[in-house]
């Protein structure tokens, strides 16, 4: 067996600082050249945004409140529908109200139809035609509808 250790070429030396900073500095002079040839043709663009700062300041500030009071007014959750749930809200607890009257009716109705006499009694007669011995119920006849009348048609 061989154990002999062979001088690795793939193991890479990490450069010195002193050495890394020379680089920079070589390269710098080429990166400034580069850097003004690419901003030299937009340098009219940015001195007109900058001479035409405070304009497109104010309109950005404008369009902004302008979205905002549109998503503040007609969003999601903006005032008309706010208003349309409120309105919506208020006929609910109408409607809640009139439904708990209505069930305290009843509730009065059905004590009274389980203590007093004279309400079953009244029950009895209306609602199953109930009647005592000897008496007669007299039920009218149903409304009798006149013939509608022929209508001629002209030519």
């Amino acid at each position: 067996m061989d154990f002999r250790i062979e001088p690795r070429a793939r193991i890479r030396k990490f450069p010195s600082a002193e050495e890394g900073l020379r680089a920079i500095a070589e390269k710098l002079p080429h990166a400034e050249a580069v850097a003004a040839s690419r901003i030299e043709p937009i340098r009219p663009l940015l001195s007109q945004i900058y001479v035409q700062r405070r304009r497109i300041a104010t309109i950005s500030v404008i369009v902004l409140a302008a979205s905002l009071f549109v998503h503040v007014m007609f969003g999601a959750n903006g005032m008309v529908v706010y208003k349309q749930k409120r309105a919506e809200f208020q006929l609910l607890q109408k409607q809640i109200a009139d439904e708990q009257q209505e069930n305290e009716i009843y509730n009065h109705k059905i004590q009274e139809l389980q203590t007093d006499e004279k309400a079953i009694e009244k029950e009895a007669r209306e609602q199953l035609r109930y009647v005592r011995p000897g008496e007669f119920v007299y039920v009218p006849p149903p409304p009798v509808n006149p013939p509608a009348a022929h209508q001629t048609a002209k030519n």
